[in-house]
């Protein structure tokens, strides 16, 4: 499933053709993907203007002038490719692939969006465990997908002094309690593993037992992990493409996720990446330097 840097990639490249941008037309292919549609989504979407598109842990949220926000969540499979021709391949950093006359026209092409850009962006989703809704913009943090969901891992609340009250007596390992999103929204399995091999942690270690002194190392991997994926456009193990089509390249970093039985990446460290399963999730570290 796409982690917050995938998301994240995604939304630098639906901004240049979202944000500020009006939907010319929207069409659906079914009627639900994970849930069905909201009724009249096509209506309440046709002619309305997208004045901020933003993330929130691993949902893209496009706000309305409406009042109400289009959410968007990308499931297992779902992938969001940009479509443009003249002048609408200029926009962004992104080289968006040119229109074709099938474009949309897919088997698993569910929902089309044209925009203003002008730009045709097709969601795709084989699986169909993505989802669409549409809820009021000032009641989003109230809404069941939103309630309780932690601080964002990039953001200025997520610090040392946060993450200390945030673990204070929590008895579950260090990965588990990094994982719920009551606690950080946005962080998946890939990321905490790299994070925590990044600042030296056994995801093995009880929570209550991370001490004060690794505390700030812990809160910098994490936002390092989080900005270098980002940067190098999200890691592609299955699914996941940037809107451009392209793959996301941070897979190729990975120090220990998906890596059992490599040696470690750290300098003069001599260790074996071991695999285990916590919560039923593949976990990966290194034994030796990772305390």
């Amino acid at each position: 499933m796409p982690e917050l840097p995938e998301v994240e990639t995604v939304r630098l490249g639906l901004k240049p053709v979202l944000e500020g941008r009006q939907f010319t037309q929207v069409k659906t292919r079914r009627g639900d993907l994970r849930v069905p549609f909201p009724s009249g989504f096509e209506t309440r979407l046709s002619g309305r203007k997208v004045n901020r598109l933003r993330r929130r842990a691993k949902y893209l949220v496009a706000d309305l002038d409406s009042g109400e926000s289009l959410v968007i969540h990308l499931g297992m499979s779902g992938r969001m490719t940009v479509y443009a021709s003249g002048a609408g391949r200029k926009i962004g950093s992104y080289v968006h692939d040119v229109g074709e006359a099938d474009a949309g026209h897919g088997k698993h092409d569910h929902v089309i969006l044209e925009t203003d850009a002008p730009a045709m962006i097709v969601f795709t989703d084989h699986r169909r465990f993505g989802l669409m809704i549409l809820v009021e913009t000032d009641q989003l943090d109230s809404h069941p997908l939103f309630k309780g969901l932690g601080p964002e891992p990039l953001s200025d609340e997520f610090d040392v002094t946060f993450l200390k009250k945030a673990l204070k007596g929590k008895k579950t390992p260090i990965k588990s309690a990094l994982l719920d999103q009551r606690v950080i929204a946005g962080l998946g399995n890939i990321y905490v593993c790299e994070a925590l091999w990044r600042a030296k942690i056994s995801p093995k270690r009880l929570a209550k037992r991370v001490t004060p002194q690794t505390m700030a190392p812990l809160v910098k991997a994490i936002k390092a992990v989080l900005a270098d994926a980002i940067k190098a456009g999200g890691s592609s193990l299955r699914d996941h493409k940037r809107v451009d089509g392209e793959l996301g390249y941070f897979q190729k970093s990975f120090a220990v996720y998906d890596r059992a039985g490599k040696s470690c990446s750290r300098k003069d460290c001599g260790g074996t990446v071991k695999r285990i399963v916590q919560a039923g999730r593949s976990t990966f570290y290194c034994p030796t330097c990772q305390k």
